[in-house]
């Protein structure tokens, strides 16, 4: 039992040392030449357009059911009226951000994880390294540009669509006046709340699409390798993403607020 939690413990932290040594290797990648510029708008139209879809569909229905739970709550003290000043802040402090960020992880982050897994173990990698080309530089810096840019403008997007939502559901589920709503959201809403909304997706996005390529890159066992750097990917992905949020919304609590 012992050796395993050794065995463990060892390994999770040669993970992080690679994790590491990943994140100082692109840096140097974004700040030294060559760029590769077509990979990056590439990288952008699938990362962004790409989950277009899957984030609009979010945060309409994150918005539409953030509202009818808000205006059963708020029927209790008479104030269904304020339920545009609640679904603003949540969705845009919290839910828009964190909601967004879990979609890509899913879409996004497995599949940078297969595509690079299935380089690693046919040993593409080794070929980009033979022609004297970086891999990490061509294939790893598109990908998290493209998920710092990225990410916070599928974040706005999924607050704008997930207030229309709430929009339709307090006019016509809980009968409460359009212009009442949309005055509760300019009210509920303060600058510091923006902010804060505006900040999280870059450091969500660069922690989901760093931990991918660093999943992908680690991929070994062939075909079976790449399956389980896809979950592992994903997972890693998710579980980042809920801890850099709760750090990131202690920090700017403590600095904001």
């Amino acid at each position: 039992m012992a050796g395993l939690v050794i065995s463990g413990t060892k390994n999770a932290l040669v993970e992080v040392q690679e994790y590491v040594r990943l994140l100082g290797r692109i840096a140097r990648g974004l700040t030294s030449r060559p760029i590769y510029f077509r990979d990056i708008v590439e990288q952008f139209e699938s990362i962004g357009i790409g989950s277009l879809t899957v984030v609009l569909l979010t945060g309409t229905f994150t918005g539409m059911v953030l509202t009818l739970q808000s205006g059963i709550m708020l029927d209790q003290f008479g104030a269904r009226s304020m339920v545009g000043r609640l679904v603003s802040a949540t969705m845009v402090k919290e839910l828009g951000p964190v909601l967004t960020a879990l979609m890509v992880t899913g879409r996004v982050g497995s599949g940078i994880a297969a595509e690079l897994g299935s380089m690693m173990v046919t040993e593409q990698i080794s070929a980009l390294r033979a022609l004297g080309t970086d891999p990490v530089r061509k294939l790893v810096v598109p990908r998290v540009l493209a998920g710092v840019i990225m990410v916070p403008v599928l974040t706005i997007i999924a607050d704008g669509v997930g207030m229309v939502g709430a929009w339709l559901i307090t006019v016509t589920q809980l009968k409460v006046a359009g212009s009442v709503f949309w005055n509760a959201v300019v009210m509920g809403l303060y600058i510091q709340d923006v902010w804060m909304g505006l900040i999280k997706p870059f450091f969500l996005g660069f922690a989901l699409v760093t931990i991918a390529c660093h999943v992908g890159l680690r991929t070994k066992g062939g075909t079976q390798g790449v399956g389980r750097a896809t979950t592992n990917a994903v997972v890693a992905g998710s579980v980042a993403v809920l801890v850099v949020d709760f750090l990131l919304t202690k920090l700017l609590i403590s600095l904001m607020y």
